[in-house]
């Protein structure tokens, strides 16, 4: 078997191939086009053979389009944090940083973890990623407008300040702007050229929540059917997932969503943990939203698992990372439920 390390920026990518036991045996830079990958493929395969695992380092920005082209001619794509090329990187003999060191870390770091995320060819997951990341950013935006706009409205007439969180609300916007077209002068002018910004933003947002939820009904109906999990979160554990396939238990769908606790343990402090702020923090951030609104539902059964580890004499902390522990593991059933029920090879489970 031979690793291909990709170091991935805007205008090439950088390839270093090494065999199994970490030692260089090729290096190739191409251009990062479709045809620049096609040529690192063909280039890798005819000098190393048909047995290649190519690690890239996981800057999805960078990345997206090498792992598609890469998959869609069959090859096998795992994605390298950062900080574990970057650990790589600093323990090598070799000194410095360049293109090439850094593809040689990428590949190496992959022969010590071989147990790494795959990436998978998803188009599903991939759409829903798409448009949610593009709502929070339409969201962020809108925030940041209307924050602008109230410094305004306190300027003009500090009486006037509509209720807080009510400014996406269409009754709000229309009292707004017949008290702001009746004043004059440039403050006024420019608070309600942000309302209008606001107005818009806030029908582009809606209509992609719409959009969102006619998708995510019909491609997640276990996670929406979860109680405390919406469809904009169940939208967000299905982008982020990206192909639940690729994870063979539901540990590794924990240690990848940052769930799962590091043991911190020596001698008489046996069963010691802590928490973990590696993994992916969008989906640490979904299922938290999960366990805390199951939290709060009287009766639920996330809301009974937390009292009693609570009455174990844990700490809120403590209970609350259990439960979403808990969580992880019935999330990535659901997912592989619904993934498995669209290829049409779903299975009843046993009572």
């Amino acid at each position: 078997m031979v690793v291909v390390g990709a170091d991935v920026h805007k205008q090439t990518h950088t390839f270093v191939a090494v065999d199994e036991v970490g030692r260089q045996v090729g290096q190739l830079t191409v251009r990062a086009t479709s045809e620049g990958h096609a040529k690192a493929w063909a280039w890798a395969t005819r000098e190393f053979g048909g047995e290649l695992v190519w690690a890239i380092e996981d800057c999805r920005h960078l990345s997206a389009r090498l792992e598609r082209d890469l998959l869609t001619v069959g090859q096998r794509v795992v994605r390298v944090p950062p900080k574990m090329m970057a650990e790589q990187r600093r323990v090598a003999r070799t000194r410095g940083k360049s293109d090439p060191i850094d593809a040689l870390a990428v590949a190496r770091a992959f022969l010590r973890e071989p147990e790494l995320p795959v990436a998978s060819h998803d188009e599903g997951s991939r759409r829903l990623k798409l448009l949610v990341d593009y709502r929070e950013s339409l969201v962020s935006t809108r925030t940041r407008i209307i924050n602008s706009l109230l410094w305004r409205i306190h300027e003009l007439d500090p009486e006037r300040a509509p209720a807080p969180r009510s400014l996406d609300r269409q009754v709000t916007q229309r009292v707004l702007r017949d008290w702001l077209v009746g004043l004059s002068g440039v403050v006024a002018e420019l608070a309600l050229a942000e309302l209008d910004d606001v107005v818009a933003l806030t029908g582009r947002v809606n209509e992609l929540e719409r959009r969102i939820a006619a998708i995510v009904v019909v491609a997640a109906p276990s996670l929406v059917a979860l109680p405390g999990c919406g469809v904009l979160t169940a939208a967000k554990l299905v982008g982020e997932a990206a192909g639940v396939g690729r994870f063979v238990t539901e540990a590794k769908f924990a240690r990848h969503a940052g769930i799962a606790p590091i043991p911190v343990w020596s001698g008489r402090t046996e069963g010691r943990v802590r928490l973990t702020r590696s993994g992916n923090r969008q989906l640490n951030a979904a299922l938290h939203r999960i366990a805390v609104t199951q939290i709060r539902l009287a009766g639920s059964l996330g809301k009974t698992y937390y009292d009693k580890k609570k009455a174990e004499g844990m700490s809120t902390s403590e209970a609350l990372r259990c439960l979403k522990r808990r969580l992880a593991r019935i999330v990535y059933q659901a997912l592989k439920t619904d993934h498995e029920a669209a290829l049409g090879t779903h299975l009843p489970m046993a009572a």
